[in-house]
């Protein structure tokens, strides 16, 4: 009995409910919208604000039901639940996206009804009330549903006003977040007249870090909208504070944005005021800021890049950038005779220093004679003996006259040359000793610490340039000449090779006493001298591979660096890729497998920045090193094998026609996507090599992949295929003997794959026109009708789909005058009548949208 009234109470609950549902099916659409609207129950209200998409659509022809429905809407958004009101938010962008497809009917109904709404929400006291209506109104702009009037009038005027200082500070900094990301959508004009003067102001909120810290991060935006007049006058005073703000957040937000703000000045402000402000950042007490800046840093360095000039396609080679230094060297007084020699005996790949046109060619005055840099005197030794005078200049370094390498003496001209250049505002010494007062604060953290410790031996190294500090200096006599530490004749084959190469034999010198090694340090550093960027800069991005800069700023600097670097490589140019070799060269041979990677992703970028003959002496062998690492680091090389070999030449790009197979091999069998991926390089290598080559090479690596064991693979390789038959088509033997080394090893293959990759590439070099009709009568039809009788069905289907929706589309096979007409004609009679649907089908029929790569490919890939 207990069942049986649970039974009936059940069957009574379910006639309330179908009741319930029959009165809602009753109501109009209006009728229901008000009905639930006005529930006690908060899902009914919040189901009302799911459906009012849907209840406009359904009363849509009817423009004063239209119109009821809006006003309704006004009233939902009333509702004292956040839930129902953030609901209605989220749907409003789609009701506005409505009522624009339907304007005429109801003209102005989203600025009248909707913007309001949207408006109010930007204030509520909810939280996710006020993130929704953010969220929907940046969909709104982006959308451009909002007219700019109204955006003008009803918008901007409420978003200033929240970020007044009597406002919460939690609306103050969203609607600051909402100001800078309208800024973009809304223009130049309307920021500058309406949010400018609030930014500003904002920039300044001493009490809220928050709103300073949402200026600092979009401040680029800003900047980039307003353009660089008023960048420089009211934007970058505020910057400048920003970037000194005692909340290490916001200088890193600075830091992040530096590149954008940089773009929007001038190159003298970028250079004489954002430069030495980036360097403090780099100097920054807080590690996350100094990480910030240091990942910022390549990115900076780009925009020192000369609008004007095209670096990186304005190829030239290097022997004509050392000619054009020779005659600036001759314009500052510089012996030109000297000069010219030495760029014919560097290859053009020697640079020289370039003394001030106010410092006398040669130290001593009476000797007229130009030595090059590293034999010159110092004005302040003591003059040669007379027997090294009449020594002849061709004879200067023969063995005979000295025993061992001779110990140069130190010019202080250059010295004092760089003299000068430490008086630079971001070198300077006033400006280091700052930087170290203000850091020894903090000097009880290690990370500051030890930048303390990297600015106070700057300081030194400055103090030791500018000898003001001798008592730590080696008697000058002591330091060494850095290209001595090499055999007279490998200097001069050497320079005719690299710029620096004498550098690396004095670093690895073991026999090399301290002198030596400082001296060569500093010489190094001079061989860095370029005048594109500020040397402070390009001083710091070298130092980013520094083994010291993973611990006190960041374990992935060096991927950073590596990053950037094609950047940097770019804005310096070619004529000072000397600047970078070292570096580029350090992070080829770092130990982390992602830094090599990357260098990996963009080594064809910098081969077309620096041209064919910097990329042969100094990236080959990188490129070369790459090939035999990871997998992780060879697929970077493998995704741009073809845009790096058709930057080399003929001669050097043909020696890796034997390394190709090496690809084939990988660390795990798997990685497929990497034998896809050659199989696409080799594609388009095809026209960088001959028909000869591509027959001896590349053909036995297609027919390889033609029989991996993954589909994708294989149907590329098929393309591949195809496309040597149309390079080898030029040369008929090559044609004749690659189409019947086809027919044995596909059209004869004892597995029914092998004879659909037959069909399926017969059916490509038709219908890409790899080889002309006769051709493939000739040679590729007789095997492929032959097919005909395969007892696999697919084969067959593939084979009726070539003959109908390929072969038979071309007259010449319509034609009497083709002899394999009549075995056309038999093949598809006889295919008509097999007992396989699918292959009477396609022989039978010709469906117009049936085509290969919807279909052929469709069918057969399932059956692998």
């Amino acid at each position: 009995m207990a069942d049986l009234s649970l039974l009936q109470d059940s069957q009574e609950d379910t006639d309330g409910l179908l009741d319930f549902v029959s009165q809602d099916e009753m109501l109009t659409p209006l009728g229901r919208l008000d009905k639930y609207i006005s529930s006690e129950n908060v899902f009914n209200r919040q189901m009302v604000a799911r459906s009012l998409l849907d209840t406009l659509r359904a009363v849509s022809e009817d423009e004063h039901e239209c119109v009821s429905v809006l006003e309704r809407i006004d009233r939902l958004a009333d509702d004292s639940e956040p839930t129902v009101r953030a609901e209605l938010m989220e749907q409003i962008p789609h009701i506005a996206i409505f009522c624009q497809e339907n304007r005429p009917s109801i003209p102005s109904a989203f600025s009248k009804y909707l913007l309001p709404i949207v408006v109010r929400y930007l204030a509520d006291q909810n939280n996710l009330v006020r993130k929704t209506s953010q969220a929907a109104l940046l969909v709104l702009l982006e959308q451009e549903l909002i007219e700019r009037g109204d955006v003008e009038s009803l918008v901007c005027p409420v978003l200033v006003e929240l970020t007044a200082p009597d406002s919460s500070d939690d609306i103050k900094t969203e609607a600051m977040a909402i100001i800078c990301k309208m800024a973009p959508m809304v223009g130049k004009d309307v920021t500058e007249r309406l949010f400018l003067p609030r930014f500003c102001e904002m920039c300044c909120d001493c009490r809220m870090f928050h709103v300073r810290k949402v200026c600092a991060a979009n401040f680029g935006d800003i900047c980039s909208v307003v353009g660089g007049e008023a960048t420089e006058e009211l934007l970058l005073p505020r910057f400048f504070q920003l970037c000194s703000d005692n909340v290490w957040g916001v200088r890193k937000a600075c830091a992040e944005c530096f590149m954008t703000v940089s773009s929007s000045t001038s190159p003298e402000v970028r250079r004489t005021k954002l430069s030495t402000l980036f360097i403090s950042l780099i100097s920054d007490p807080s590690r996350w800021v100094r990480q910030a800046a240091f990942q910022s840093l390549g990115q900076f360095i780009s925009t020192f890049a000369s609008p004007s000039s095209d670096v990186g396609q304005y190829f030239r080679d290097e022997a004509e950038w050392s000619g054009s230094q020779t005659h600036s060297s001759s314009a500052d007084g510089v012996c030109p005779a000297q000069d010219s020699c030495e760029a014919e005996e560097g290859g053009g790949e020697q640079t020289a220093e370039v003394l001030s046109a106010d410092e006398p060619c040669c130290a001593d005055a009476d000797e007229q004679k130009c030595l090059p840099e590293q034999t010159q005197p110092s004005s302040d030794s003591p003059p040669p003996p007379p027997a090294a005078q009449e020594i002849p200049e061709q004879e200067l370094f023969n063995s005979f006259h000295f025993w061992r390498t001779p110990i140069p003496q130190i010019d202080l001209e250059l010295e004092l040359e760089q003299d000068r250049r430490s008086e630079a505002p971001a070198l300077g010494r006033r400006q280091l000793q700052e930087l170290i007062e203000n850091l020894e604060p903090h000097i009880d953290d290690p990370d500051v610490k030890a930048q303390v410790d990297v600015l106070t031996a700057a300081l030194r190294a400055s103090a030791l340039d500018s000898g003001l500090e001798d008592a730590f200096l080696e008697p000058r006599a002591a330091r060494s000449n850095p290209f001595s530490s090499q055999q007279p004749s490998e200097h001069l084959s050497a320079g005719t090779q690299r710029r620096d190469s004498s550098l690396h034999v004095t670093r690895d010198d073991d026999d090399s006493d301290v002198s030596d090694s400082s001296l060569s340090a500093e010489d190094e550093r001079r061989s860095k001298q370029q005048d594109v960027v500020p040397q402070a800069l390009l001083e710091q991005y070298l130092s980013m591979t520094d083994p010291s800069r993973a611990q006190t700023v960041d374990m992935e600097i060096a991927r950073h660096c590596a990053f950037s670097l094609p950047g940097v490589a770019l804005t310096l140019g070619r004529q000072n890729w000397h600047c970078l070799r070292d570096t580029y060269e350090m992070l080829a041979s770092d130990m982390q497998w992602k830094v090599r990677r990357t260098l990996a992703f963009s080594i064809h970028e910098l081969a077309l920045i620096l041209g064919d003959q910097l990329t042969a002496a100094h990236l080959v062998p990188i490129f070369n090193s790459f090939l035999k690492d990871l997998d992780e680091v060879r697929i970077g090389v493998l995704k741009h094998l073809y845009d790096f070999l058709k930057l080399l030449h003929q001669d050097t790009r043909r020696k890796y026609l034997y390394q190709l197979q090496e690809f084939l091999v990988t660390d795990n069998s798997r990685n497929w996507r990497f034998r896809s991926e050659l199989a696409e390089q080799l594609v388009l290598l095809l026209e960088l090599y001959s028909a000869q080559d591509v027959h001896d090479y590349l053909r036995p690596l297609a027919l390889c992949l033609c029989t991996d064991r993954v589909s994708s693979v294989r149907w590329t390789s098929y393309r591949l295929v195809s496309e040597i038959i149309r390079k080898l088509s030029s040369c008929s033997s090559l044609l004749v003997s690659f189409l019947g080394e086809l027919v044995e090893k596909f059209c004869h293959s004892p597995k029914w794959s092998g004879r659909q990759a037959f069909a399926f590439v017969c059916q490509l070099s038709i219908e890409e026109e790899c080889l002309s009709l006769e051709q493939f009568s000739e040679h590729l039809l007789p095997p492929l009708l032959q097919l005909a009788s395969d007892p696999v069905p697919n084969v067959r289907v593939l084979l009726a789909k070539t003959l109908r929706q390929t072969l038979l589309e071309r007259e010449y096979f319509l034609s009497s005058l083709n002899c394999q007409q009549e075995a056309l004609e038999h093949t598809l009679v006889a295919l008509q009548t097999d007992v396989d649907k699918d292959v009477k089908y396609f022989a039978s029929v010709h469906p117009s949208s049936t085509r290969l790569n919807e279909d052929a490919m469709s069918t057969t890939s399932s059956t692998y």
